[in-house]
């Protein structure tokens, strides 16, 4: 277990545009500002490294993905070193010729990478076709033992699925961080916009109360469009949840930041 007991977790909330080097550049200065103000672990927006490409279905985005570990683990692993934090990078991997992943790289502050979580549940609807990209991780649902507590991740989708919370809280995940790339299709924002929100909110809020662990939900914000479409407005608002349900951390709407919460393995929450 940490020491002192008090560990604080930033939620890297940022813009991504289409360039990828740019954007695991950005990651990277925010790994190292969370770092400078005392943050212990820090977690990415699902998929940092391009604009959510799965708004299309296009062959030309496989390009985008990785293996895993690879340049990009590699990158973060010194960064880990560097820095003395656990990171939580999501990212988009390529196992082998044809299967592909959303994967999540948990690092340990020494630089060692602990393992990966390929996620489970896999959306197909308007805007977010991500059953033309990803197979269905095969990795099951863990717990990481960091230097920080015992953590566990899923990944965006995955957060409508209780069972996804209770396996790796079952497993002694004293955490569980949920990377997210979730926005308001514009045409639906007015009429349904604050039920979707609501309803993305309470459902990580119930993971918290139902397992008594601590929840982050990190988000990416901006407009994103592809193929001339409308695009998605993701709508920000990364949070973190105490057990009891409250919300102890939350990022604005529009603005790229980055929030901290305080986690107390005891079970009381210190912002």
């Amino acid at each position: 277990m940490a020491s002192p007991s008090v560990t604080k977790v930033a939620l890297v909330q940022m813009r991504c545009g289409p360039e990828p080097e740019a954007n695991f550049a950005k990651a990277v200065e925010r790994i190292r500002d969370a770092a400078k103000r005392g943050a212990q672990i820090v977690c990415l927006p699902e998929l940092f490294r391009s604009q959510y490409f799965c708004q299309s279905e296009d062959h030309t985005n496989f390009a985008l993905a990785e293996e895993v570990p690879g340049h990009s683990t590699k990158a973060l692993d010194e960064i880990a070193r560097e820095t003395g934090v656990v990171i939580v990078a999501s990212l988009f991997e390529k196992r082998a010729a044809g299967v592909y992943h959303n994967t999540a790289a948990v690092i340990d502050s020494d630089g060692k990478l602990l393992g990966k979580y390929r996620k489970m549940h896999i959306p197909d609807d308007p805007s977010f076709y991500e059953k033309f990209y990803f197979t269905p991780g095969d990795l099951g649902f863990k717990a990481w033992p960091t230097r920080q507590g015992k953590i566990g991740v899923c990944v965006c989708w995955d957060q409508w699925y209780p069972e996804a919370a209770r396996l790796p809280a079952l497993r002694g995940a004293e955490l569980l961080f949920y990377p997210t790339a979730i926005g308001w299709h514009p045409a639906e924002k007015e009429k349904y916009g604050a039920a979707q929100h609501s309803a993305w909110e309470t459902m990580q809020r119930s993971h918290a109360i139902a397992n008594g662990r601590y929840v982050a939900a990190i988000n990416r914000v901006g407009h994103e469009a592809q193929a001339g479409g409308p695009g998605l407005e993701c709508w920000g608002q990364s949070f973190g949840v105490a057990p009891s349900g409250e919300i102890i951390a939350k990022a604005r709407v529009e603005q790229e930041e980055r929030r901290m919460a305080g986690v107390n393995w005891q079970g009381e929450e210190e912002e």
